[in-house]
């Protein structure tokens, strides 16, 4: 069997379950004049994480587009977990077009084992074939917290470290569904205060974490991650 015919096997080993918003969209077309792309911003309180738009290497990072519907959409594929207080994860490759700018096309919806507080991944080498396949780059993840607020947990952060470690853009959501004062967050560790802090922690399960030494949080908001109104994306979910 000649290369070619094995990469359409393997094509149709994941089929999409769902593209969103449509399939006449891509992130290569060209923009409409009615599109929508704006910077995904917030003010919070809480002083765990860095809230304000500086973060620790927001002029060093490419920019990274998703699509407004990618929240949503997640939301609505967890909605059973969430009903009987599950976390559900999911994980998102990326193109990256003229060496500047990611954008998110595909959500790939992992087997997955589950607790209220907790979401572990399992048979990720499917995952990585989809990356392969489609020749996508790992950005990010993307989970609920169904009954708790929206942060990023000490298990959260050691889940998103190599992340972080092979694409410095790479980013966490947190869809918090009952959280009033933010429904979800873009995070990131800061770097390099929250990088350091996670490369030398040798703990696991929930535990606390001493703050970086030149008093910065261990993560932040990312200030570079846009919503894109034209951007559509691809779901394939592996669960069932």
């Amino acid at each position: 069997m000649n290369s070619g015919s094995q990469e359409m096997r393997t094509r149709r080993q994941h089929p999409v379950t769902q593209n969103s918003p449509s399939l006449a969209i891509s992130c290569t077309a060209k923009l409409p004049q009615d599109v929508q792309i704006s910077p995904i911003t917030g003010d919070d309180e809480r002083g765990d994480f860095n809230s304000n738009n500086d973060s620790s290497a927001s002029g060093l990072l490419k920019t990274l587009h998703i699509s407004t519907r990618l929240m949503d959409d997640f939301l609505a594929l967890s909605k059973s977990n969430t009903e009987k207080d599950l976390e559900t994860c999911g994980i998102l490759g990326a193109h990256l077009q003229e060496k500047e700018t990611f954008y998110v096309t595909t959500l790939v919806i992992p087997k997955q084992e589950s607790t209220s507080n907790s979401c572990q991944a399992i048979n990720e080498e499917e995952v990585y074939a989809i990356h392969s396949e489609r020749s996508l780059c790992p950005v990010g993840w993307i989970h609920t917290h169904p009954s708790q607020s929206c942060f990023m947990s000490s298990i959260d952060l050691h889940t998103h470290y190599p992340y972080q470690v092979m694409v410095p853009e790479a980013f966490a959501i947190v869809v918090a569904p009952t959280d009033a004062s933010r429904s979800f967050g873009i995070f990131r560790l800061s770097d390099p205060g929250g990088m350091k802090i996670l490369r030398e922690c040798q703990e696991d399960g929930f535990h606390p974490h001493k703050g970086p030494e030149d008093g910065s949080p261990i993560y932040e908001l990312c200030s570079n991650v846009y919503q894109n109104s034209n951007l559509r994306f691809e779901i394939i979910d592996l669960r069932s």
